[in-house]
């Protein structure tokens, strides 16, 4: 009877317990307790065989892959596959690029996970990132703000049978209708459609040369110069591809733009810059790269695009890994500041932050948009509590899968420093805990700095 007894009291005290705590959990101390999560589904499994041959950078290696859901295969591909990345190669857990190939090893349109039909895909590892949900969590938002970014799902990868941990399955950037929806560059119209980017070069040289970059004529303060510091890379068509008509084509069209947006005149619709952009993708580009502090923003991995006829838009968004506090360089790990602004604190480095973005605050036309389009959006889209509620169900759907005990069971880098982190958690709740606290501050900021401007 005792022992009876006792085991109701236990029971109805666990009901309780389960029962006031909200779906976010509760505190106890500093520390967010969260409710036990219920267990899901695991997540669908890559299979990835090379022959045991080790993928190298560059090229690519033919392989096979396969995906599980619950051990039932639901697809399988041929494809070849390279690791991928910059800085991140540095990681015991790799990032890889692959393309989808038939028998003959040539490129073959194919969907998987579901997303639409292309050849190119991309592999992600988060490592540094130990949320591991950073990049998702904005592309998200992005998409949900009618600005394409990368389609993303998560999946755990085995290697010729050694298990990799928790992957991110992305759609690379490039021209497709699915994607960067662009016209096809054509001989007899160069007016579109174009894919530029600020970024660091790759491949076999160390800097940029005219074969696959050009140099704004304007330094970072808006100075007419022989040749800044910015460099565009050509993306679409490619370096290899994009003839001497289309490099001056793209280069004089930023030139004119620069022009115009340091010119006296620069506020005037006919005469100014916004007869060059569309101004609502630049506005946005701008409200995802300042909420999430992105380290790299506006001077690294930023996409541009032109359609054939159209205005230059800023975008997709891209690697945000760095983002939403998780750098110890350069304040990017300060909840409070503008990342635009990114030249005053960091001058020395070699990348740096276009003119652009000081002189657009000098327009009263642009601040005003910008200020409408904050408020809309902190309505809905990005709201306290819609940020937090789908930061909260990514975690408790990786948690369910038991995707994170397998991912940091691989790697034992939890309570660990991995370059760059500025917060290290002794636990996955509690990297989430401090993206989710890091975001709410920067709300915070964000909300009555912008309504100052």
């Amino acid at each position: 009877m005792k022992h009876t007894l006792y085991q109701i009291i236990s029971v109805s005290f666990l009901f309780f317990l389960c029962f006031s705590c909200n779906k976010e959990g509760t505190k106890i101390g500093n520390e967010l307790i969260t409710p036990d999560v219920i267990l899901g589904p695991p997540l669908p499994l890559m299979k990835i065989q090379t022959g045991n041959q080790n993928i190298v950078d560059e090229p690519k290696i033919p392989g096979s892959l396969q995906i599980y859901q619950e051990e039932l295969l639901v697809e399988e591909h041929l494809i070849g596959i390279e690791i991928r990345g910059s800085s991140s190669q540095m990681f015991d857990k790799k990032s890889y690029g692959f393309e989808t190939w038939d028998e003959m090893g040539e490129d073959l349109n194919a969907s998987l996970g579901g997303f639409p039909e292309e050849e190119d895909w991309i592999l992600y590892g988060p490592y540094s990132d130990k949320s591991l949900v950073r990049n998702v969590l904005i592309y998200e938002l992005s998409n949900n703000m009618g600005q394409y970014a990368s389609k993303t799902k998560f999946y755990e990868l085995e290697i010729n049978e050694i298990f990799q941990g928790t992957y991110v399955l992305m759609e690379k950037i490039k021209r497709d209708r699915n994607r960067v929806d662009i016209s096809k560059n054509k001989v007899e119209d160069i007016t579109g459609g174009y894919i530029i980017k600020i970024d660091k070069p790759t491949g076999d040289g160390d800097w940029y040369d005219e074969n696959i970059a050009f140099a704004s004529q304007y330094n970072t303060t808006g100075l007419l110069v022989d040749r800044g510091n910015i460099n565009f890379l050509y993306e679409y068509p490619k370096a290899d591809d994009v003839s001497d008509e289309q490099k001056k084509y793209i280069q004089d069209y930023i030139h004119l733009f620069e022009t115009a947006l340091i010119s006296e005149d620069f506020e005037s619709i006919e005469n100014g810059y916004r007869q060059f952009i569309d101004l609502d993708s630049f506005i946005d580009f701008f409200i995802l790269n300042e909420f999430s502090k992105n380290p790299d923003g506006f001077r690294l991995s930023t996409y541009l695009h032109k359609e054939k006829g159209g205005k230059l838009k800023m975008g997709p968004i891209w690697d945000f890994n760095l983002a939403f506090g998780n750098v110890n360089y350069c304040e990017g790990d300060s909840p409070y500041g503008w990342a635009h602004r990114f030249n005053d604190i960091c001058s020395g480095d070699n990348w740096q932050v276009p003119f652009w973005w000081n002189r657009f605050l000098d327009d009263p036309e642009y601040v005003s948009l910008l200020k409408e389009r904050w408020a809309i959006l902190r309505s809905e889209i990005l709201s306290s509590d819609t940020v937090s509620g789908r930061l909260r169900e990514l975690q408790d759907n990786l948690k369910g899968s038991s995707a994170i005990d397998k991912n940091f069971g691989k790697w034992l880098i939890l309570g660990k420093y991995i370059w760059p982190n500025k917060f290290i958690g002794n636990s996955y709740d509690s990297e989430i805990n401090y993206l989710e606290e890091w975001i709410n501050e920067r709300f915070d900021w964000l909300d009555q700095n912008i309504n100052e401007l």
